[in-house]
């Protein structure tokens, strides 16, 4: 390949920077904070309290209007700046493993992140690479380019510089085989990828986690609006000023709407992704940080997973299983010109060998692939030209004709002798070694290209054997997972021998193994019922890997892979949750969701702890707004039904529901109950629907006990009425927090920031009616015995929702 030009300056790239902007097609994770705040005045409520603001202020009862816009802001603002924060964590955490290319920058090659590529760039790629911008090329040996994402052709097209038709590589496809140096023509949203990124991108399907918090949404509406027109229905019968009814029918709407569930969800899953980050974990999608908790069937690799990935090799042998052969000489002469991706087989052949290949040269390559499993490399040098074949034994033994003898002396490779290659094989493989085939055959004298057709009539020269050893702390990592119910499957390339030797060496269970070909003869429900009994797939294509994904998704698991090679890209893509590694091909890491600091199982144990840690922050959140909350609303919606005035102000209804609100903003920081760190956690709208009308319905009894209290004991007038229902309201809604976020709260005590946000809501609850404040509000000063019987409601109503919280999760396990 020639010499690559100098490249840009980078003071030109700056300019040209600037001027095209960041080489991406999709938008990143933060979100423009005035179009954030614009999205959240589109929501119907927002709109309804703008609508009835407005009204206030044209019928000039201007304190109302003041009160209403502040909140309305307050709330706003808190939703927004807390989305926002969280947006820009997750960014920042995704540009940690962004991906890098190889540019010509101020005369000399430099790794960039390819977000900073501009047009007249300079860059080099090669296998394994996704090429990061339209480019045409200068220069290219043996490059083929996977380009299904634009043209859905699975075959990899061959390219060359100087030809019109196949001078241009896209951005997004990636490089099979092959090194080529390009100039960078069109980025981001002018590439032709950007160009058609719109049909291109296909949103993922919604998790189990998203589509119950839809249908959370949907259930929440639907009472709502059943309990607002009841109300409003309810205080037009009795006669009531229609513009009151109105608001304290949109306030009750507020009220029982979790505003904040959106911003929990998203500051805990960003809270747990900063987390991840220091375990050595980095989260590319948020939402994969509550699919790991939910994860338990975890899908691997072997080599560098189970294995170190310090391949030696360990012996060379013939057909017959004789020492020599002449495969390794052979195997180095692949392995030098290949230029496909270089595995650490590759590295070991080469360090192996000591004798001079600089007699040699390469004419031509066929590159590897996942379906032929061999690469193949027509080589010239000694007065001859062969063709030299390196790849999995079962897919070269087919293709042999002869077998090579020590000294070079071939024989016929009959049946006999291919029964007795098979049983070297095996050997090997029992072994624990890992074996690769070498052959070859003479090409004519003036053959100048190869292609598949020529991987036929081969001489085996033998095998070569490798050792890879079981990957100190594998068998601990496994029996972490396997103690929080996360259950390990091999899916590998690899020869089920040896696969059964590391599985046996690290604790798996190989008693039953499914090869490829097997696979290839199953329907999908036959492939379904195997998938339980086995834990190693061995000789498995990408494919087929997608495909065991798939399987196990149907069955109703949540599917984590986990893969670092161009063949893993397609099974990243399939599992719930995909992780690769910082040192991974950039495909791999591109499609993975999750990138592993360091391929160890162990860190994965702590990332599944902390998905689960985040889910159950979030269900404290839901639990919470489905009980206490929803029996205050019923309450109000009830009250207005038995009441002579309003339970409470549409003024008060919003304030209650702004602290109630700002009390829960350090859920996402709470400390979590080891049990729910366990086992697989998942959400389950009907157990939280069963919560609702348990606890919901105490709740409201408890409000009702406070309507007896207020009128019939202290025979209250509305204003006191108001405030010490708004009193007690807040204090059983703010402080069920408490009982409801552990089994155990005595000994599991919440964080200190959730102490503080919840009892300064309560504290500023009963300070309001003392000040000139609450006077404006409609509020006026408790009596002390009012105050005393409060605090006895409430205290009796936390002790009951204790003993049913118990009572409950007793007959009706969370999670499940």
């Amino acid at each position: 390949m020639e010499p690559a030009p100098p490249g840009l300056s980078s003071a030109e790239a700056a300019v040209r920077l600037a001027q095209y902007g960041p080489n991406r097609v999709d938008t990143d994770l933060r979100t423009s904070f005035v179009r954030a705040l614009f999205g959240r005045l589109r929501n119907p409520l927002v709109l309804v309290l703008i609508g009835a603001a407005a009204i206030l202020a044209a019928t000039g009862d201007a304190p109302s209007f003041i009160v209403i816009s502040v909140i309305l802001l307050l709330s706003i603002l808190l939703d927004v700046v807390q989305e926002y924060r969280a947006g820009n964590a997750a960014e920042k955490l995704r540009a940690e493993v962004c991906l890098t290319s190889r540019v010509w920058r101020d005369g000399r090659a430099v790794d960039l992140a390819t977000t900073e590529l501009v047009p007249g760039d300079v860059v080099q790629v090669a296998a394994g690479d996704l090429v990061p911008a339209d480019c045409k090329l200068l220069a290219a040996r043996d490059l083929y380019v996977n380009e299904a994402l634009l043209t859905g052709e699975a075959y990899p097209a061959e390219k060359h510089a100087g030809k019109p038709d196949q001078d241009m590589i896209r951005m997004g496809c990636s490089v099979v085989s092959g090194t080529a140096t390009a100039t960078v023509a069109a980025t981001g949203r002018a590439s032709q990828l950007g160009a058609i990124a719109g049909a291109l991108r296909r949103p993922a399907p919604p998790t189990a986690f998203a589509l119950g918090i839809r249908d959370f949404g949907r259930m929440i509406v639907q009472i709502t609006i059943f309990l607002v027109l009841f109300t409003l229905f309810i205080n037009l019968l009795l006669h009531r000023p229609p513009l009151e009814s109105f608001l304290f029918a949109v306030a009750l709407a507020v009220g029982l709407t979790p505003e904040l569930l959106p911003m929990i969800v998203s500051v805990t899953l960003a809270e747990g992704a900063l987390r991840l980050s220091r375990r050595g974990v980095i989260v590319k999608r948020l939402s994969a940080v509550h699919d790991l908790g939910s994860m338990d069937i975890l899908c691997s690799d072997k080599t560098g997973t189970l294995t170190e990935a310090r391949i030696t090799l360990m012996r060379e042998v013939d057909a017959s299983g004789a020492a020599g052969g002449g495969a390794l000489r052979l195997g180095r002469l692949n392995a030098a010109f290949e230029t496909g991706l270089k595995s650490p087989l590759d590295d070991a052949i080469l360090a192996a060998g000591k004798d001079d290949l600089a007699g040699w040269t390469k004419l031509d390559e066929v590159p590897f692939d996942f379906e032929r499993r061999r690469v193949s490399v027509l080589a010239e040098g000694e007065g001859r030209r062969i063709i030299i074949v390196k790849g999995a034994p079962e897919d070269i033994l087919p293709l042999a004709s002869h077998s090579q003898r020590e000294g070079g002396a071939l024989q016929p490779l009959d049946a006999a002798a291919h029964d007795k290659a098979n049983q070297v094989l095996a050997s090997l493989g029992g072994e624990g070694l890992r074996v690769l085939a070498v052959a070859w055959r003479e090409a004519a004298p003036d053959c100048q290209k190869a292609c598949i057709a020529d991987e036929s009539d081969l001489v085996l020269a033998g095998f070569l054997a490798f050792l890879d050893p079981p990957k100190a702390g594998a068998a601990e990592a496994l029996a972490g997972l396997a103690a929080l119910g996360v259950t390990v499957k091999v899916l590998t390339g690899d020869n089920p021998d040896v696969t059964r030797h590391v599985g046996r060496a690290i604790g798996l269970d190989v008693a039953t193994v499914l090869t490829g070909p097997q696979i290839a003869l199953l329907d999908d429900a036959a492939l379904e019922s195997r998938l339980g009994a086995t834990t190693l797939f061995c000789r498995v294509t990408p494919q087929q890997k997608s495909r065991i994904l798939a399987a196990f998704r149907h069955q109703g698991h949540v599917v984590g892979y986990l893969g670092d090679g161009i063949n893993d890209a397609p099974s990243l893509h399939a599992a719930d949750v995909g992780f690769s590694v910082d040192t991974a091909v950039d495909v791999a890491k591109d499609a993975a969701s999750m990138i592993l600091l360091r391929k160890d199982l162990g860190v994965l144990a702590d990332g599944v702890r902390e998905g689960r840690r985040t889910f159950a922050n979030i269900m404290k959140y839901v639990m919470m707004g489905t009980s206490s909350n929803f029996g205050n609303m019923f309450s109000m919606a009830g009250g207005a039904l038995l009441l002579p005035f309003l339970p409470m102000l549409p003024i008060q209804i919003l304030l209650n529901n702004l602290l109630y609100d700002l009390s829960e903003i350090a859920i996402p920081m709470d400390r979590v109950d080891p049990i729910m760190l366990a086992r697989p956690r998942r959400w389950n709208l009907a157990l939280v629907r069963k919560f609702m009308f348990v606890l919901g319905p105490i709740s409201s009894l408890f409000d009702f006990v406070t309507f007896f209290v207020l009128l019939r004991l202290l025979g209250a007038g509305e204003a006191l009425f108001h405030t010490g229902w708004f009193v007690e309201s807040l204090a059983t809604q703010v402080l069920v927090i408490f009982i409801i976020r552990t089994a155990d709260p005595l000994h599991n005590p919440p964080h200190p920031a959730l102490v503080v946000t919840s009892l300064a809501a309560v504290g500023l609850a009963l300070l309001l009616p003392f000040t000139a404040a609450g006077a404006w509000l409609g509020f006026v000063p408790m009596p002390g015995k009012l105050m005393a019987a409060l605090a006895l409601v409430t205290l009796v109503y936390l002790g009951l929702v204790f003993v049913a919280r118990r009572w409950f999760f007793a007959r009706f396990e969370l999670g499940q």
